[in-house]
């Protein structure tokens, strides 16, 4: 039986993402994490959306579904697939304003396929990677919608967009001017007009969501990573990725981050702001490890290999650290693997390993000795949490709105300065030559920390945040409409 303050709200719950890749990271597997959670304690299903046009989504949720990141409960829905699938009446067409134009199906263009049958059609730009023009379809080969970007000035990029929706027999029934309309057409047919309620975790996503206001949506995003341009200045200008969002925060029926020193540094920056609350991310606890079956330099990383995460410092590190006893197996993937590679042969030190990206990495943590953390802009990453409640002890850069959060200097990790590989070589060392006894108190004081993380007391946090977003959305539906015109519907 469900606690009362468990129990979340009723209506339709819909996790927004912009794609499920196939190396996902830390955003993902919260929000996966927090899907799951919200059907085994908050007593609701929950169906994930994606909008871009990857053309594989039965495989991938048939992988996810393997591994148990889907369970009974909670759906992945795709934009295309789903119209591929379902009409989208209502709207307008106005083909003097959107330019109808599909590409030649005998012409020389990309294909994305399912099964042998041609889902879409690109046509790029002579640089090979700005896309001109993007058609869709069914899986009877009929011309589902059809993407034209330059619409007004053809050919040329970064022009206006003509977006066509056709009927199974691939005549124009709708269209837009831009996609975000699209988009917000589609979750209107989602939701149906039922109360609903919408978490947005991508910051690709939040850019269309934050325009998107409905009687009976309520709209909450959560913020996975530092807003800052620069991670040592709270009051500093906003990454540029982050800018437009941030400038319209107000317009979101909750902000959710992870840190409360990140919600401190928003608010001195922006003034208050009483959307915004703060909830982490949270872990599911299994059995206490075995703490005899981890050597003591057993180092582990689980990051994507991309420079804001800085594993080449990670791999410095353990090489300058100089003891024979030391490993570092290193999971992830991404645009820098190649350098790093190349790194790790140059320094010559045979106990570092990069597998690339392995959906199962996490079960790995219980068994290595010491997470090393190296990113320089975090969130409150999802692994951190995850690591010390697997005893896995973690030396983590002193950054802003991640380790420096959550870990106590010396107590249940290791704090080291932003940039400093010696720093961080040095602290490898201390832990790894401190006595068995003081290690062992490390590794228990970080499962013990880990526990103001458990699913219970998150989703609780969420119930509240939910609740308390549904009376800012209602009041501010008040606030523009008579009462005897406020919706039924408004979510509760």
């Amino acid at each position: 039986m469900l606690r009362p303050s468990s129990r979340l709200p009723s209506g339709r719950h819909f996790g927004v993402t912009w794609t499920i890749a196939d190396a996902f990271g830390g955003m993902t597997s919260a929000l996966l994490h927090r899907s799951r959670a919200f059907v085994r304690l908050g007593g609701v299903d929950v169906d994930i959306l994606t909008f871009d046009a990857r053309p594989d989504y039965p495989d991938v949720a048939a992988r996810l579904r393997e591994r148990e990141e889907l369970v009974d409960g909670m759906g992945l829905v795709n934009l295309y697939d789903w119209l591929r699938a379902h009409p989208l009446p209502g709207g307008s067409l106005d083909l003097k304003r959107d330019r109808f134009d599909p590409l030649d199906p005998l012409g020389p263009y990309a294909t994305a396929e399912r099964d042998g049958r041609i889902l879409s059609r690109t046509r790029f730009a002579k640089d090979g990677t700005t896309i001109l023009q993007r058609d869709h379809y069914r899986l009877d080969g009929s011309l589902l919608l059809s993407d034209l970007r330059g619409a007004r000035t053809p050919a040329v990029p970064g022009g206006d967009r003509s977006i066509v929706l056709c009927d199974a027999g691939g005549v124009p029934t709708r269209s837009w001017r831009g996609i975000w309309p699209l988009y917000r057409a589609w979750l209107d047919r989602l939701t149906a007009g039922e109360p609903s309620w919408m978490i947005v975790d991508s910051k690709t996503s939040a850019n269309f969501m934050v325009g998107y206001r409905r009687p009976h949506v309520v709209v909450l995003h959560v913020v996975h990573n530092s807003h800052l341009a620069d991670g040592e200045r709270p009051d500093g200008p906003y990454r540029e990725s982050r800018r437009y969002v941030f400038e319209r925060l107000d317009q979101f029926d909750s902000v959710i981050v992870l840190t409360e020193r990140q919600k401190s540094d928003l608010e001195a920056k922006r003034g208050p702001l009483p959307s915004l609350a703060v909830i982490p991310n949270a872990h599911e606890f299994g059995p206490s490890p075995e703490p005899s079956r981890r050597p003591a330099g057993a180092g582990i990383v689980l990051a994507s290999l991309t420079s804001r995460k800085h594993v080449d410092f990670a791999i410095q590190a353990v090489a300058a650290a100089g003891l024979p006893e030391l490993t570092l197996d290193i999971y992830g993937e991404g645009e820098r693997r190649a350098e790093l590679e190349a790194l790790v042969a140059r320094l010559g030190v045979a106990g570092i390993q990069l597998h690339g990206y392995r959906a199962d990495a996490r079960d790995r943590l219980p068994a290595a000795s010491f997470l090393l953390e190296t990113g320089s802009s975090e969130g409150f990453p999802l692994v951190l949490v995850e690591a010390m409640a697997a005893g896995c002890v973690p030396i983590a850069t002193d950054v802003r709105y991640g380790p420096s959060d959550a870990i106590r200097n010396g107590v249940d990790g290791l704090l080291v300065p932003a940039d400093d590989v010696v720093a961080l070589a040095g602290a490898i060392r201390q832990f790894v030559e401190m006595p068995d006894v003081d290690r062992e108190r490390m590794r228990r004081a970080a499962r013990d920390a880990a526990h103001a993380y458990t699913d219970a007391r998150i989703v609780r946090l969420w119930a509240r945040a939910l609740r308390a977003a549904a009376k800012r959305h209602r009041a501010a539906l008040s606030a523009v409409l008579p009462r005897e015109d406020a919706p039924s519907t408004a979510p509760a």
